[in-house]
């Protein structure tokens, strides 16, 4: 099973594996956050980072999420990718962690699809129609 680390800022990644806790019925394992709160620089921050993926990689890699490309999350975790082994995308939301979770027994790079594609498929703009299609109006 892929390990999967949410680097991100304040407590986002706790909050978004709560959510998808709630959605999935039980906390997944092998999912953890890193809030760069915690971290008083980005060198301790990519160790503590790193510490984080030694203990999540059970032998199938780790994908990293973050929240914003370029800021400090992403850019620790562009400091530890490792292909084939660790991975990363940015950009993190509800709909890629919960594919990435759906899809943790694939293989790496197949993984990185399906999250890529949750993430992007999970945005749509909220139209009359979209909510009537929802709620069965």
């Amino acid at each position: 099973m892929i390990g999967i680390l949410i680097v991100a800022h304040g407590s986002l990644g706790e909050s978004l594996i709560q959510c998808a806790t709630h959605v999935l019925g039980n906390r997944p394992p092998l999912l953890t956050p890193l809030d760069i709160t915690d971290c008083p620089d980005a060198a301790a921050m990519a160790v503590a980072a790193q510490h984080l993926i030694d203990e999540l990689d059970q032998g199938d890699g780790v994908l990293m999420l973050s929240d914003v490309y370029g800021a400090t999350p992403c850019n620790t975790a562009c400091r530890l990718l490792y292909p084939g082994r660790v991975e990363g995308l940015a950009g993190v939301n509800l709909p890629m962690l919960i594919r990435a979770l759906t899809y943790r027994n694939e293989t790496l790079d197949k993984l990185v699809a399906k999250a890529v594609s949750g993430g992007h498929e999970g945005i749509l703009h909220i139209s009359p129609e979209l909510c009537d299609a929802a709620t069965g109006r």
